[in-house]
Formats: structure tokens, C-alpha cells, sequence
């Protein structure tokens, strides 16, 4: 009988575990890493694609190719059949998402000594909130994924479902608890009573993440120093107009980044330049577009986002990667006032999903924090806008999901497999 690999696919980061000995067992996908970034490079000139940690590092040190990062929120949209060239092949993302999947169960195997044909996998409880199409959509990509990858079948969970199976053991018998799962991509909620056996009552989800604060944070504070908002001159009329924002969205956006990268794009950047009152701020946009910088343009907003939460001060995020290096600064006034109205669709969630699972908020006493951005403090702040003095636990962020899915494993029935 083979071994069930768990595998949380998250949107930034992706973990690994299996059961055995009555115990969830997390793998090193890297050298002394549980988990690993989800991102993958491609050479510019054929070669192997790497992944995690060694693909930031290709980015980081300048290495001619092509970066992904946010694989996941590609799921359920047009963009996974958009074809690029990558690597010297024409791949699209089930091709890229596939291959990054399939590395994971390589290391795995190669790590354990074992071999995995099934996979049980975490998943967001909505993929997209708003589209339900979308979402089954999602799913059909995912499973497609696996199968490419190498598994023979792919059971799936829902993340903070998965998190509740793992954490809600250490809860006193009795209680009822709430999963915060805020990630890259997703928010996802869980309320479950704590017991020898943990009580999944509901879950419910929306699709905010740590990537989208990134997003409004570089979008209405780093793209100005771009060219948005700035005015063009008209030829033949003594009147100006505004530079097309959709350029700057995509630019801010961490799964649109790479098809930024086009002649297309390239003209219309020059064009804002030629015909701008203010060239200077797109002769940065051309740059970006030009030498491929949106990534670091990326991860330096990600920077920022961190240091405001941190420090909740004035930071300036550091360009150096521009011809013309620049320091942009960002508030922590101007932080809490682009989050804002996350701020409230999280307090919405929370407040659907204790309705979903006929409690009053003053029911629920623990709050089990999972997802790098359930550390931010809007979202701290948003959990006690609606619950009364809840006992928050922190203690396993990264590696609750993994450890649930685990353990979830061990309960499937193999005889359908």
C-alpha cells in the first residue's frame, strides 16, 4: 500500500507531510525547510525549472528568466490556458503548476524513502467567492494539476478544516473555536468544538489574502511614482488626459506580473513617456516593463506592507533596482487606510460564519490564528471588533494545515482508492 502525501499548496508557501506511527510527519522539502516559497523560475535559455527558495534566489541575484509567483491564484481563471514562453518551450499553467506539484513529490519521495500515488490536498473553502463557476472551475484545474504531476487519485480538505483537526486538541473539551486562516490568497473560517474528537460545525470563506493588501498597498501608493494618476499631453487640443490605470493594476498584481512582460505593454509605456506632462515617472515604467522588474517591484512592497505592520511607522521602500533608484514612502496611517475595507469584509466573514453555525460571537472563546497575514494587526484588530476578549493561539501558523491534512489522511479509506 502506498503512502498518502499531504500537501498544502498555498498561494505564498507550500508544506508536506505524511502520516505514520500515529503522527504527522513534516518533510523537508528544502534544506532545513518545512516549507517552501510557492514560485518557480524558468532559465531564459533552456534548462530545469527551479522552485522555492532557489527560484527567489535566481530572482533576487539577477538571473536572466522568468519568475511566477501566486501560482494559485491563477485557478479557475483564463489565464491558466494563456500560453508563454518559458524555459524555450510555450507552457501554459497547468503545465507550470503541474511541474511545480510534481517537484514537491519528487523531493517527497526522495526525502522519505517512500513513495506517494495519492495526494490529499488543502483547498480554499471558496477558490472565488463571487463566481461559484469560477470556483468548481478551480477545482477541475487543481485535480487536472495532480493528476499531470504523477498521483493516481487527489482527495481534498478544506484548509482551516484541516487546521481545526490539527489544533483543536489542545483546546479545553468543550469549547467552540474559530480557524483565522488569512493567506496569500484566501480567508477562510472554520468553527469547530473541541473534544476527543474535533467537531467540524461550518466553514465559510472569501477571497482576500495577503497578496491582495499587497496589491491596493503598490497600486495607490508605489504606482504613482510610475506614471499613475499622472496627466498626458492630447496632440491638437490644449487640454490633458489621465494614463489608463489598467497597466498599473496588473503590475501590482503578484499572478499578473508576468504577462506585463510583452512588446505590447513595452509601446504603450514609451507612448505614456512620449506623451507625458511629467516623463520621468514612466521612463521608471519603462524600466519596470523593459528589464523585467515588477517582481522585486513586487517583493518590495511585500517589504513594506511587513515594516508598517512591524513598526507601525513611516517606511520607505528602497528601488534600488531602478536606473534611477528611488525611496517610496509609505505611512502606516496610509497602510491602515488602503486595508480598510478588508478590514470590514473580514469582520463580515467571521460574523456569516458564527451565524452559519448558530452561535453568538460571546460563544466563541478561542480564536486559532493560521496563514502568515493572520499576524497583521488590522486583522487582529478586526477579530476583536467582533468577539469578546477571545484567547488567540499563535503557536502554529505555518504548520497547522499541513499536520491536519496529515492526520486527515490516516482516516481515508484506501479500498476506494
Amino acid at each position: 500500500m502506498s503512502d498518502w502525501l499531504a500537501i498544502d499548496f498555498g498561494t505564498s508557501n507550500t508544506a508536506a507531510a505524511y502520516f505514520h506511527d500515529g503522527q504527522a510527519h513534516q518533510i523537508q522539502l528544502e534544506a532545513d525547510k518545512e516549507t517552501i516559497p510557492t514560485a518557480v523560475f524558468f532559465p531564459q535559455r533552456s534548462g530545469r525549472m527551479e522552485i522555492g527558495a532557489v527560484a527567489n534566489a535566481a530572482l533576487i541575484e539577477g538571473d536572466e528568466g522568468r519568475y511566477m509567483r501566486a501560482l494559485k491564484s491563477v485557478l479557475g481563471t483564463n489565464l491558466m490556458s494563456e500560453q508563454r514562453l518559458l524555459g524555450g518551450r510555450r507552457l501554459d499553467f497547468y503545465d507550470v503548476i503541474s511541474a511545480f506539484l510534481g517537484s514537491v513529490k519528487s523531493r517527497a519521495e526522495a526525502a522519505t524513502g517512500r513513495t506517494f500515488v495519492h495526494a490529499l490536498s488543502g483547498r480554499p473553502v471558496r477558490f472565488h467567492s463571487k463566481h461559484p463557476e469560477r470556483n468548481d472551475q478551480a477545482l477541475a484545474d487543481l485535480t487536472e494539476c495532480y493528476m499531470r504531476a504523477g498521483f493516481k487519485a487527489v482527495n481534498f480538505c478544506p484548509e482551516p478544516e484541516a487546521a481545526a483537526l490539527s489544533l483543536g486538541h489542545r483546546l479545553e473539551n468543550g469549547r467552540y473555536g474559530l480557524v483565522v486562516d488569512i493567506g496569500g490568497g484566501t480567508s477562510d473560517f472554520t468553527v469547530f468544538k473541541a473534544g476527543t474528537e474535533i467537531d467540524i460545525i461550518t466553514s465559510f470563506g472569501v477571497r482576500i489574502g495577503g497578496t491582495d493588501f499587497d496589491r491596493v498597498l503598490s497600486y495607490s501608493q508605489i504606482m504613482p511614482h510610475f506614471g499613475r494618476g499622472q496627466r498626458l499631453t492630447r496632440l491638437m487640443a490644449q487640454d490633458t488626459l489621465i494614463a489608463p490605470n489598467y497597466i498599473f493594476h496588473d503590475l501590482s498584481t503578484w499572478e499578473k506580473i508576468p504577462f506585463v512582460y510583452d512588446p505590447a505593454s513595452l509601446k504603450l509605456a514609451k507612448e505614456l513617456m512620449r506623451d507625458a506632462v511629467e516623463p520621468s515617472k514612466f521612463a521608471r515604467l519603462v524600466d519596470v516593463i523593459e528589464y523585467q522588474y515588477g517582481h522585486e517591484l513586487a517583493f518590495a512592497v511585500e517589504d513594506a506592507k511587513i515594516a508598517c505592520n512591524a513598526e507601525q511607522g513611516p517606511y520607505r521602500a528602497p528601488l534600488n533596482f531602478l536606473s534611477d533608484p528611488i525611496l517610496a514612502r509609505i505611512t502606516y496611517d496610509d497602510f491602515l487606510t488602503e486595508v480598510d475595507g478588508f478590514k470590514q469584509e473580514l469582520q463580515d466573514a467571521m460574523r456569516i460564519t458564527i451565524d452559519q453555525a448558530g452561535l453568538t460571537p460571546d460563544q466563541v472563546q478561542d480564536i486559532v490564528l493560521v496563514g502568515g497575514s493572520s499576524l497583521m494587526g488590522f486583522v487582529i484588530d478586526a477579530i476583536n471588533l467582533v468577539f469578546n476578549a477571545p484567547r488567540i493561539h499563535q503557536d502554529a501558523i505555518f504548520t497547522a494545515i499541513v499536520d491536519g491534512l496529515a492526520l486527515r489522511s490516516a482516516r481515508i479509506d484506501h479500498s476506494k482508492n
